[in-house]
């Protein structure tokens, strides 16, 4: 299953990958999901659930999720947004203890080529 940009639209667990979050739209393409295209190069593919160590986070990196950004369609994230967020951005959270919990079902596959499924489910909020 791909989108018009080619780019995969299957979850982790191989089946059609779910929408991510529609309020706030997130998705590089802004159509809710965690898929992307050629110019995605931040990889938007890892649904989480936004909590507030990772918005500071991210702001220490230079990142200001919080502040709207209308020019870019985006809104500025609270905790307990569902956001995509940038594979990379999930990896180094997580190598800092602060990687947000995730949602498999609308996980892009294309995160397995930089993230092992186990280390994925540890972060599940959609699997007993």
């Amino acid at each position: 299953m791909k989108n018009k940009q080619g780019f995969l639209n299957t979850n982790v667990m191989g089946l059609k990958l779910e929408i991510c979050s529609k309020k706030p739209l997130t998705g590089f393409l802004r159509n809710g999901i965690c898929t992307g295209s050629v110019s995605d190069f931040g990889q938007h593919f890892v649904c989480c659930l936004i909590d507030q160590k990772f918005l500071d986070f991210s702001f220490e990196r230079g990142n200001d999720l919080k502040t709207p950004k209308p020019e870019f369609n985006f809104p500025g994230l609270k905790q307990g947004d569902k956001w995509c967020v940038c594979v990379d951005r999930w990896i180094e959270a997580l190598n800092n203890n602060v990687a947000p919990k995730i949602f498999l079902k609308a996980t892009n596959k294309l995160v397995l080529k930089k993230i092992d499924i186990e280390t994925l489910k540890k972060f599940a909020l959609d699997i007993n």
